[in-house]
């Protein structure tokens, strides 16, 4: 499958002869398999999608040597150099022996792990932007019924706000599809969606509640398939939630459901449901980039942070169960329970006895 990464794509059959095997030949052109490509597909997946990896490298070293230097803290740079640090500094931590080969090369050596990361990055989403364009049709209608008119599953002009079914989804929540006048708007491109308008198919059986907007943001069977198909391979869509081994998640030890990926895979559906053909920084008609931003600010936020870690529980399992044990609520008059209480019960007296 064109998401899992152990598939690495074969070489060409039609090799040009060097002219000695004794002469040392051009640089090899980069292939799935190489390391750093590998690393870059899951790191955009999952940490940050849309990034400039020559560039996040290079400034993420200068800013290290300017720290040593002149004691400068990273609190004082502004909010987005303090976001692009931190995923510079989640780069550093998520691949052994990174940051030393960054400091030992010249700087085309930090250019060409760059490249090779972004190769990565960017392989991956074109992946999933693919294999979702086709897929999601399976999700927009329940089970047993059918899409009226039907949709192409390899061209994308009919859908977005063409289409009722895609465009009902795709409606930013707050305004009303069933609305003549709204749909007429959204259709003609007269009322322009901003990427920070989020859509309806975002939340839990599409409903939202302005009174309480948080209430089943980000949880909707849309976004769970998607999730599913992307990371624990797409057979395990309809079957309960494992990671096979073919799947990108066990493949690269992913146990839990991280910010990144969320907002990557609300990123894709979004797209896959669009009119546009892409998901890249440059796609201005459903403004994807900045859309992709809002979804992580909102995740990221110290103030959200309640509702968000209660959040990625509700995801880890979901998609991991297995890894989310300790999180579980333990069962009543289990024998852990018992042993639960008397533990408590115990240092209880003797917090008692004490004072």
């Amino acid at each position: 499958m064109s998401t899992d990464e152990n598939n690495p794509s074969s070489g060409d059959s039609s090799r040009k002869r060097c002219g000695s095997a004794l002469q040392l030949g051009p640089r090899k052109k980069a292939v799935s398999s190489n390391p750093l490509v590998l690393h870059g597909r899951h790191f955009g997946r999952t940490v940050f999608a849309l990034c400039n990896y020559p560039a996040l490298l290079t400034s993420g070293i200068l800013r290290l040597e300017e720290s040593e230097s002149q004691d400068s803290l990273i609190e004082d740079y502004p909010a987005d150099i303090r976001r692009e640090h931190r995923v510079f500094m989640e780069l550093l931590d998520s691949y052994p022996g990174l940051l030393d080969r960054l400091t030992s090369g010249e700087e085309e050596d930090v250019i060409h792990i760059g490249e090779l990361l972004g190769k990565g990055a960017s392989g991956a989403r074109g992946d999933d932007t693919k294999t979702l364009k086709s897929a999601v049709l399976e999700w927009l209608v329940p089970r047993g019924q059918v899409i009226i008119p039907p949709l192409s599953r390899n061209i994308k002009s009919d859908r977005g706000f063409n289409h009722e079914a895609t465009g009902a989804l795709l409606c930013p929540a707050g305004l009303d599809w069933s609305d003549v006048e709204t749909k007429e708007g959204l259709k003609s491109g007269e009322t322009a969606v901003r990427g920070d308008q989020w859509p309806i198919f975002l939340y839990a059986d599409h409903i939202y509640d302005p009174e309480d907007p948080w209430k089943g943001l980000l949880r909707s069977d849309i976004l769970i398939f998607g999730f599913k198909h992307v990371f624990t391979s797409p057979s395990s869509v309809d079957k309960e939630p494992k990671a096979t081994r073919s799947g990108n998640a066990y493949l690269h030890g992913m146990k839990s459901v991280t910010k990144g990926s969320l907002a990557y895979i609300a990123t894709q559906a979004r797209c896959s449901m669009s009119s546009s053909s892409v998901f890249s920084r440059t796609d201005t008609v459903t403004d994807s980039e900045n859309f992709y931003h809002s979804i992580l600010d909102l995740l990221e936020d110290p103030a959200e942070s309640e509702e968000v870690g209660d959040l990625m529980i509700w995801w880890t399992r979901r998609v991991f169960p297995n890894s989310s044990s300790s999180q579980r609520s333990i069962s009543k008059n289990s024998a852990l329970s018992k042993i639960r209480e008397k533990r408590a019960a115990l240092q209880e007296r003797a917090a008692s006895v004490t004072n």
